[in-house]
């Protein structure tokens, strides 16, 4: 009887690395003082998180401190999402990340659909996502055409161009994300979802943010 489990967040990011998803600089730790180490080596501010593969959820559950600009705030929000985990959580870190900055989010992902198979996705993210619901699927394999023609087929086009005084979105790193997505999905056979959310454009170039992978065990 097989089951499926989630990577953690760091787990993830790894894997998703290995075929080209870029993520923000980041180290595990497991301690309110090895934070603070990391965070020195990574530059101010950063992101802490609680990690591990149960847990999901983190936003909700308030496992996660942004833009953390000190030693002292660092080694204190690790110390209260370590406090915050409970006994269903498993064995947990503290994941220590670089911020990163852009005014436009964006989602991927991949999905195995009832119906059309295993299915990559791409849309937009952020507070505008359940307003405007733009997303497009293509099935895997994926060819660079189809990775391109879901960038030209969202249809809120004017967010991928000069935006708040950033740049325009690079289209073709942007396509590369989709291949890697793609690749991934294909190459990893017991990968049952990915969900990369926020994908942040920094300075025109797509930075996963968040992401995890669902496997069948």
């Amino acid at each position: 009887m097989t089951s499926t489990s989630t990577l953690s967040e760091h787990e993830s990011k790894a894997l998703l690395a290995r075929y080209g998803v870029p993520h923000a600089p980041e180290r595990l730790v497991d301690s309110p003082d090895t934070a603070a180490a990391a965070a020195d080596e990574l530059g101010y501010p950063v992101a802490v998180k609680l990690c591990g593969a149960s847990i999901a959820h983190k936003t909700e559950r308030g496992l996660v401190r942004l833009g953390l600009g000190d030693r002292g705030a660092v080694a204190g929000a690790a110390a209260a999402v370590l406090a915050a985990a409970g006994p269903d959580d498993g064995d947990v870190g503290v994941l220590v990340s670089a911020m990163v900055k852009g005014n436009r989010e964006l989602i991927a992902g991949c999905v195995d659909d009832a119906v059309f198979g295993r299915c990559v996705m791409l849309g937009v993210g952020g507070i505008l996502a359940e307003a405007i619901r733009d997303v497009t699927f293509r099935i895997t394999p994926l060819a660079r055409v189809d990775a391109e023609e879901m960038v030209e087929d969202l249809a809120t086009q004017a967010l991928l161009g000069p935006f708040r005084g950033e740049p325009a979105v690079d289209r073709a790193a942007l396509a590369d994300v989709v291949m890697g997505l793609g690749e991934a999905f294909t190459a990893e056979a017991d990968a049952v979802s990915i969900d990369v959310n926020p994908l942040i454009v920094v300075d025109g170039r797509p930075v996963a943010v968040d992401a995890l992978v669902e496997v069948q065990r």
